[in-house]
């Protein structure tokens, strides 16, 4: 299952508070299949089928293709001088 780093977790739970999301809103991770990438997007519940990554009050929704992609890797994120944040994923150690 996907895990998050510290970072991870206080980056998603910053954004969520700044746009507003809902108390059961977070983190959508979908795959693209036809572009080969994954897409992420803030939203206010996870859709039908989402697998629910929560830790410590940051929430991650991962479509099928997403969970399976991601099962054995560990999510990061960091934010930079202007304010642009990246996420990056790693293979759990």
């Amino acid at each position: 299952m996907l895990t998050m780093t510290d970072n991870a977790v206080l980056v998603i739970r910053d954004l969520a508070a700044q746009e507003d999301v809902a108390q059961d809103g977070g983190l959508r991770i979908a795959a693209d299949a036809d572009a080969g990438s994954l897409t992420i997007e803030l939203v206010p519940e996870p859709a039908q089928g989402d697998q629910v990554v929560d830790t410590e009050g940051a929430r991650i929704f991962l479509d099928s293709d997403a969970a399976e992609l991601l099962s054995d890797t560990a999510v990061d994120a960091s934010v930079d001088d202007e304010g642009i944040v990246q996420f990056g994923f790693t293979d759990k150690e």
